[in-house]
């Protein structure tokens, strides 16, 4: 979860415009919930444009009408209704919280064969799910893809997660672990990370 500070606001046809003290890496689609902004503006909504540039109208089918001659940084646009509003100074704060759910517990207990034997492995189990699917997108946001936060993008990332999961549950309890190396020293290794990262499609030169 992240919390952002909120610097600007403006509002025209129900469609409503935020900038943030910093940049965010907030996108279209996700959701934000933004508190004590007033006006009107509070509420948890999703995101309709990171567009940097001052937002002029909404026109009759829809569509933003943007200023590109003037640069809003840090902007967020999300719709909710309330009286139109130029561009003015507030307070206010945007949280974003991003929750990955590509892979399931269920999943991960496919993979590695076994049933939890207590309710303490069954709460592992889904420790390790969350922090495979957490590491998993940012892995592969930061090697350049944009992808659903609910949506796994395809079979090889999946697998990857799944495997990346499976991998942390059997770490349970171990101080060393090779086969989590890139190039893994291991004589027997379960998987390593290499080929985690090569089903992520990460550690590329560019994006395919």
């Amino acid at each position: 979860m992240a919390t952002f500070s909120v610097t600007h606001r403006r509002r025209v046809n129900n469609t409503c415009a935020l900038q943030t003290l910093t940049p965010t890496d907030i996108a279209v689609g996700q959701s934000i919930t933004v508190a004590t902004v007033g006006a009107n503006f509070d509420g948890t909504f999703t995101v309709i444009s990171c567009e940097p540039y001052q937002l002029l109208d909404v026109d009759e089918q829809g569509y933003l009408v943007f200023d590109y001659d003037t640069i809003k940084l840090n902007q967020v646009i999300y719709e909710h209704n309330g009286d139109d509003l130029e561009y003015e100074a507030c307070n206010g704060t945007i949280t974003w919280t991003q929750t990955c759910t590509w892979i399931t517990n269920q999943n991960v207990l496919d993979w590695l064969g076994i049933s939890p034997a207590t309710a303490n492995d069954t709460a592992f189990v889904t420790v390790c799910t969350d922090a495979a699917n957490a590491l998993a997108h940012r892995r592969r946001r930061a090697a350049g893809y944009t992808d659903s936060l609910t949506t796994v993008p395809s079979g090889d990332v999946k697998l990857g997660t799944i495997m990346f999961a499976g991998n942390l549950y059997r770490m349970r309890g171990s101080v060393e672990y090779q086969s989590f190396e890139a190039y893994s020293s291991g004589t027997q290794p379960i998987s390593a990370m290499g080929e985690i990262l090569r089903l992520w499609g990460c550690n590329r030169a560019q994006v395919a």
